[in-house]
């Protein structure tokens, strides 16, 4: 642990140092399984899609809207609730978020309009916005910045772990009607949201220990509504070049990872032929990978980079376009085949979506560290207007093959946005 910026750490004696261990863990696995369990009801409708097109004549245009406005209300939800999640108990507001979550969808399951499914999708993306920055409190407050991007590496697992248990489940359920890819997660939710409320806790000092760093002051609750701590956000956010870099570069990352997320199941099915059930099991295999990457690019970053976390970001881009374009060009690929593009797809693109959070929060600090996160993921989910409606219009009007070609150029420009922030520093703690 960096002692350097963790005096109180050191400070300790060694019990206080067992049970400040022990709630770390207990932290990043709580937080783990919980920002999982938003997945479930997040991700579950790509699978519910194909048999909503087939049983509700609903078109990809309209789906892709679904998708578009869920992930812009989800992008503005995470930047607002940043600044909530900076201030407020994490562990009542991840909790109350997911059951929200859950409660939309299962309104949205007993929905026969468009117009309905519409409004629940978008106060789910509202309430999804709830999940992260929570989840970048107790991280930063828990773990020191020199661990910082090889644990949330392992955190960030959830994102995948979620993802791919929700698409095989529904992959299965959606054989009894759509509606179960709906009900069904939203049960699993609320009993995450039952696991959170005993599992968590807010901060070190909640629990009778020391908070970790020297910035952290005792009154630093109320410096938050000060003129001083307004300054420093926006320097360490706002004004923070890097900052806009890497989230300019996750307008692009997501964009390729909610193209695949999102439309895997249909693209599987209805460009190449496989079956739902068996397609969700490839989605899944695209999050697994992208469970070793994620892992990997932390690993590295650390290792290597010395928490450089955008030069990492750079050559996963490069991996994760090269794979998009092989998969776009070969001609009838074998399952086998396909499987494989997508879990390298995957693997590379999980690296810069785990790590763009992890130097979001070590270059804006802990203080800041929830509204920074909120910030890139404004962008992040302003791409859902490409993966979610345009994905949708171009689908349906030019086919799967083209649109693919166009993923691939957004992979190109995301290499260049990386490229930009070559020479950034690890975190910002050096200029608070």
């Amino acid at each position: 642990m960096d002692n350097t910026i963790n005096p109180e750490y050191t400070a300790m004696d060694a019990s206080s140092k067992k049970k400040f261990s022990y709630w770390q863990t207990r932290t990043i696995i709580g937080t783990m399984i919980g920002y999982a369990m938003y997945y479930f009801v997040r991700k579950n409708l790509s699978i519910a899609m194909p048999a909503m097109e087939t049983e509700l004549g609903i078109g990809k245009k309209e789906l892709g809207a679904f998708l578009t406005l869920h992930g812009l209300m989800y992008g503005v939800s995470k930047f607002v609730n940043g600044f909530i999640g900076d201030r407020v108990n994490a562990r009542y507001f991840m909790v109350i978020g997911l059951v929200l979550c859950a409660i939309c969808n299962i309104i949205f399951g007993f929905g026969t309009t468009v117009m309905l499914f519409g409004i629940m999708w978008v106060l789910n993306g509202w309430f999804q916005g709830m999940g992260f920055p929570p989840s970048a409190r107790l991280l930063s407050h828990w773990v020191p910045p020199s661990e910082l991007a090889t644990k949330m590496s392992w955190w960030n697992a959830s994102h995948s772990i979620g993802a791919s248990l929700t698409v095989i489940l529904c992959g299965y359920v959606v054989t009894w009607g759509w509606q179960w890819c709906l009900y069904v997660p939203s049960i699993i939710a609320l009993l995450g949201a039952v696991f959170l409320w005993f599992m968590l806790r807010d901060t070190p000092s909640s629990v009778g220990l020391p908070e970790l760093g020297i910035s952290h002051k005792k009154n630093e609750d109320k410096q938050e509504q000060t003129k001083e701590y307004k300054a420093f956000i926006n320097k360490m956010v706002f004004r923070n070049p890097n900052i806009w870099i890497i989230s300019i570069a996750n307008f692009f990352v997501y964009a390729l990872r909610y193209a695949v997320l999102d439309w895997g199941p249909s693209i599987l099915k209805q460009w190449k032929g496989i079956e739902l059930s068996k397609a969700g099991w490839i989605v899944a295999g695209f999050e697994i990978a992208g469970i070793a990457g994620m892992l990997l690019a932390g690993y590295v970053t650390d290792k290597y980079f010395k928490g450089r976390a955008i030069r990492t970001c750079l050559f996963c881009m490069v991996g994760a376009t090269l794979f998009i374009g092989i998969f776009w060009q070969i001609e009838h690929p074998s399952t086998l085949l396909i499987t494989v593009l997508l879990m390298f797809i995957g693997f590379f693109i999980y690296g810069p979506q785990a790590l763009i959070g992890i130097a979001a929060a070590n270059l804006a600090t802990r203080r800041a560290a929830a509204t920074a996160g909120g910030f890139t993921g404004l962008f992040g989910y302003a791409s859902t207007v490409l993966s979610g409606y345009g994905m949708g219009y171009l689908a349906e009007t030019y086919g799967w093959d083209h649109t693919f070609g166009i993923l691939f150029g957004l992979g190109i420009v995301g290499i260049m946005v990386f490229l930009l922030g070559w020479k950034s520093r690890a975190h910002g703690y050096e200029t608070t």
